[in-house]
């Protein structure tokens, strides 16, 4: 849990620089940072998905994923539970459905817990104590929420509540996890992860095209699965 606490203060701390020095970003700056993270974003995403051994099983988590994910209606109430942050601590005039801390909430919350970094390192963090490719995790979160704070507000602040939750709760099952998640496995997970960052970069960093990113997450559990029932046969 050490790792995971220390990403959570990194995140605050460069969530409230963002917020104190914000206002003395040029706006054209803080757009064109945006789009660089979004670039960077889909990047990422892009070198993580060709890691994947057979695309066909990203394919199939994707689908069974959406499937869950709009049954659950995993986007609707990651908006609720900002809608609700933002009623209770953003300023009157800023509220609204389509409002930055929604949207910085929403953003900075899928791209501080989709990725191969934060599922090995709180699988490394809680079977060892090793918290060291969270402390690397930690620096990029760091800076990546002092410039979606300057931009996107107050929001990206309490996207630390989720990476406590997901993080958090990996390295408590770690010792669990850590019997059944094979190479396979997590090489899949990680190709999974890629699309679902390559979807966050150019629906809510670059504004292409609006994609319920949320509705995604459940994938991640299928890539696995499919994995392990195929060694089966």
């Amino acid at each position: 849990m050490i790792g995971t606490i220390i990403n959570i203060v990194t995140i605050l701390i460069g969530g409230t620089i963002g917020l104190i020095f914000g206002s003395r970003i040029p706006e054209k700056l803080k757009t064109t940072v945006i789009a660089g993270m979004g670039l960077f974003t889909a990047a990422m995403g892009l070198q993580m998905f060709l890691k994947s051994e057979n695309q066909l099983i990203v394919l199939g988590a994707l689908i069974l994923g959406t499937l869950s994910g709009e049954v659950l209606g995993i986007e609707d109430r990651l908006q609720s539970l900002g809608q609700a942050l933002e009623k209770r601590f953003s300023k009157e005039e800023e509220k609204g459905t389509g409002s930055n801390f929604i949207r910085g909430f929403m953003v900075s919350s899928l791209l501080f817990i989709i990725g191969p970094m934060a599922i090995l390192g709180s699988i490394q963090d809680g079977l060892t104590g090793d918290y060291n490719l969270l402390a690397v995790k930690s620096t990029l979160d760091g800076f990546a929420s002092v410039a979606f704070a300057s931009t996107l507000g107050i929001g990206v602040m309490f996207s630390s509540i989720i990476v406590l939750i997901y993080q958090g709760g990996i390295s408590l099952l770690a010792a669990q996890l850590s019997t059944i998640v094979t190479d396979p496995m997590m090489n899949e997970m990680t190709a999974t992860g890629g699309v679902l960052l390559l979807g966050l970069g150019i629906s809510n960093l670059l504004e292409i095209k609006k994609i319920r990113v949320g509705n995604f997450l459940p994938a991640l559990l299928f890539a696995p699965l499919i994995v392990w029932i195929i060694s089966l046969f």
